[in-house]
């Protein structure tokens, strides 16, 4: 039986009416993406090392946030590795599967284009649970964009 080939990737694009600069700060500084993304992180974005917290978004308040911080190039790239699914506070988290998740950012004449993009569903070994995370993390990026938008064009 032959299975379907799954989405490998999500990718969002957003224009920014903001500076790179105002946007790269609302990205890396951990208190500032906290604020937009509804995390409460226990401290700064380190490359090479673990970012953990809380969540605080509608709905998934006290979800533990880890994320391994795997690029931090000013005023270009962000990026970390997560477990895209939802997380069990018991699960060990450096050996589940996990998705990459870049921020790129563009000067434009009006202001930032970020293209968000998510990578590695395909490594989710679980059918169910690789579509239920493209599912929920593709409507998450949709929320998350206008978050981020609104919160530096203010």
């Amino acid at each position: 039986q032959e299975v379907a080939y799954m989405q490998d990737q999500i990718e969002k694009v957003i224009d920014v009416a903001a500076p790179v600069a105002r946007v790269w700060r609302a990205l890396t500084n951990h208190e500032e993406f906290g604020a937009w993304f509804r995390v409460d992180l226990h401290g700064p974005f380190v490359l090479g090392e673990t970012s953990t917290g809380v969540t605080t978004y509608p709905g998934y308040e006290g979800m533990r946030w880890e994320a391994n911080v795997v690029a931090i190039e000013p005023p270009r790239l962000f990026a970390f590795e997560w477990c895209p699914y939802e997380h069990d506070d018991y699960r060990d988290f450096a050996s589940a599967p996990k998705t990459r998740v870049e921020f790129r950012l563009e000067p434009t004449k009006e202001g930032t284009r970020l293209v968000i993009t998510q990578s590695g569903f395909n490594g989710i070994p679980d059918d169910k649970r690789r579509v239920d995370a493209l599912r929920s993390n593709t409507q998450g990026w949709d929320i998350q964009a206008k978050n981020i938008a609104q919160y530096v064009e203010r």
